[in-house]
């Protein structure tokens, strides 16, 4: 019973398949052999106008490099307060973009709040040097706290940034599980909602080590590539990227994957909302469920061999948990099974 991340998950079977066919022969390197032109063109076609890929082998590399893609002196990137980038990159955005600050914005939900945003870009005015000024937006799909942005509210964000003439940035770690809740194409949820960079995450659903940076926007590109070989990001032998590429989008395995994963979580949601030792935290439509646990019922999931975290009460819900309850993350993944999920069902009852 894992779920204490997406990541513990291994690989799928069909793309370690393609990694195994790939490792015979020899192509060319650094991103420039026939496979990977292929996938280049696959993302053109996913999301249905030509973009720019950039292969690199961390969420944390796609994120930081993205917004040091659109790095000026002074600059200063907006997110909400829990956003992975602030909260759980280790400085790393801050360090790859030459010192950007990371401005928190609050919102419920892990969303950050439109007027919130609009605010606190207006505390950066034009030609204040003191200050600093805006550089990006940097937005969560799915969010840290397993909520997803709407069509509709990335439109708002997207707007937002357009009026104050900076980039939208999504870090899609867990892009096709919102994706999939959003039932919408890739296009929709990205530049056609106002996204000029996307930070895409293969890793949690199913890859062994494969992300990307898709560039909706070419003007924004023209220094990744130095920026990618200055972060020891260009890989040699980037095939065994595309290599997982391909097999995760043949056939739409990705969406596939997702899928399994949403569904999983979905049946814990429906269990912990008709359990008398448990209660969902809020609610969420991706593959991360937040439950409040008994504490003698969670001390026994886990000497049951249930995995997963404690998580720490959000600041707007402070008085959340009573004396002997507990907080905590359960993350689905494509290889959860029913049974996986039946059993901590039986445990929580």
């Amino acid at each position: 019973m894992y779920f204490a991340s997406d990541n513990w998950a291994g690989a799928h079977p069909a793309i370690a398949e393609s990694l195994v066919r790939e490792a015979t022969g020899y192509a060319a390197a650094y991103g420039t052999s026939d496979l990977d032109r292929r996938i280049e063109q696959r993302f053109n076609d996913i999301f249905e106008r030509d973009v720019q890929v950039f292969f690199v082998g961390t969420g944390t590399a796609a994120n930081s490099l993205s917004l040091a893609a659109v790095g000026r002196p002074g600059g200063v990137t907006f997110c909400h307060s829990e956003a992975h980038v602030v909260a759980d990159e280790c400085g790393a955005p801050e360090f790859l973009t030459s010192a950007t600050r990371l401005y928190p914005v609050e919102g419920s939900a892990g969303k950050m709040n439109p007027d919130n945003l609009k605010a606190a870009i207006g505390r950066f005015p034009p030609g204040a040097v003191h200050q600093g000024r805006p550089m990006a937006v940097t937005m969560t799909q799915a969010t840290e706290m397993g909520t997803v942005y709407s069509l509709d509210e990335i439109a708002v964000i997207g707007d937002i940034a357009k009026g104050a003439r900076v980039p939208l940035h999504m870090d899609g770690a867990r892009f096709a599980n919102a994706l999939v809740a959003l039932d919408c194409t890739p296009a929709e949820m990205t530049w056609k909602r106002g996204v000029d960079i996307l930070s895409f995450g293969g890793t949690k659903n199913g890859c062994w080590c494969a992300e990307a940076i898709v560039v909706m926007n070419p003007d924004l590109a023209a220094d990744l590539p130095f920026l990618r070989k200055r972060s020891a990001q260009l890989f040699s032998k980037t095939r065994f990227i595309s290599a997982q590429l391909e097999a995760y989008f043949e056939g739409d395995l990705w969406l596939e994957l997702a899928r399994t994963a949403n569904s999983a979580a979905d049946r814990l949601r429906s269990a912990l909302a008709s359990s008398n030792t448990s209660r969902i935290a809020w609610n969420t439509s991706s593959n991360e469920v937040f439950a409040v646990l008994d504490k003698a019922v969670a001390k026994k999931a886990e000497a049951e061999g249930a995995r997963f975290y404690d998580w720490p009460v959000p600041a707007e819900t402070p008085d959340m948990l009573g004396d002997n309850e507990v907080l905590v993350r359960l993350v689905t993944s494509f290889a959860t099974t029913q049974a996986d999920v039946d059993q901590f069902i039986d445990l929580l009852r």
